[in-house]
């Protein structure tokens, strides 16, 4: 791998440890860290989506995170605008890039590029809300797996933007958006790309969920929620949506227990880490690692990897 335009990728399902593993690559190797997390983009929503406090930054410079007000809309085309913006002032700097991936759809975005997608209809869209709000979203899922299997299996029934976007370009284009998204694209230019993978044991990963939630909890979540809905922020905004921020926003308006609300989080987790490693299986040319990010033996291993890579 030449030493200039490089770009590492470190890819794997939330509580891998990628952040940590990345800082510690970073350290080693003069680099800046960019989040592509479709959750990280939003302000003031920082306990649950797994931001890193700048107290364990260790120094290093992040990126992609806090980029818009909670209820602005963010795509995976806006995220590639601004990313390679990002990665060309890293490398003016003389900084290695490194990628920590948690959303697969916006590693997509930036490094294979997107197919031209048809204009937003606002007057389908607000009829489907609607059938949302009356019938509830997984009516709205029941529609996307008649119109579009392979997108309803990607997609959570609860992520009512990204139904509601599936739907809309099936019945705008006359294709589904995974035919779509095959054709048309053009890619990152003039990097490099070597990406590694974490993969720990399942049952291991789904006991550091658990404790990650806890400790989520610890820190301040539930008045993380509350301050959030203090400061006017609609509770029907997107970020509401994302995992444990509406089962705790539901326990403030008296609509779920808290014991009930953690052990949805946890399981809706635990999900969402099986829907990463099954996209993630697919992304070619990875170096999967057996381990979590945050032990030594998983930097070392890394950094053979990199090593190797440049020979």
């Amino acid at each position: 791998m030449s030493a200039q335009r490089r770009l590492i990728v470190i890819v794997g399902p939330t509580a891998s440890g990628k952040s940590a593993l990345a800082i510690a690559l970073a350290e080693q190797l003069g680099g800046e860290v960019i989040a592509c997390d479709s959750t990280q983009v939003y302000r003031y929503f920082d306990i649950g989506t797994g931001k890193v406090p700048a107290a364990e930054r260790r120094g290093i410079p992040h990126h992609m995170t806090d980029l818009v007000e909670p209820e602005e809309v963010f795509t995976a085309g806006e995220y590639r605008r601004r990313a390679t913006e990002v990665l060309e002032a890293i490398c003016a700097r003389g900084k290695l890039p490194i990628l920590t991936a948690g959303t697969g759809l916006y590693l997509r975005a930036l490094l294979e590029g997107l197919a031209e997608a048809p204009a937003r209809s606002e007057e389908l869209r607000e009829r489907l809300r609607q059938r949302a709000a009356r019938r509830g979203p997984e009516h709205l899922h029941r529609i996307l797996r008649r119109l579009d299997q392979e997108s309803a299996l990607r997609i959570a029934p609860g992520d009512t933007q990204k139904v509601i976007r599936a739907i809309e370009i099936r019945l705008v284009s006359g294709e589904p958006a995974s035919a779509l998204h095959q054709r048309g694209r053009a890619g990152l230019e003039g990097f490099r790309v070597l990406r590694i993978g974490l993969m720990p044991a399942r049952e291991t990963l789904y006991k550091r969920i658990e404790q990650r939630v806890a400790t989520m909890l610890e820190s301040g979540w539930l008045d993380e929620v509350k301050g959030l809905l203090d400061r006017g922020i609609t509770p029907t905004s997107k970020p509401f949506e994302f995992l444990g921020y509406s089962q705790l926003r539901d326990v403030i308006a008296g609509k779920m227990v808290f014991d009930e609300a953690i052990g949805q989080t946890q399981q809706a987790t635990r999900q969402y880490a099986k829907r990463q490693v099954t996209w993630f299986r697919k992304e070619h040319d990875v170096h999967w690692i057996e381990e979590f990010g945050d032990e030594p033996a998983t930097a070392a291993d890394a950094l053979r990897v990199i090593g190797a890579a440049e020979e």
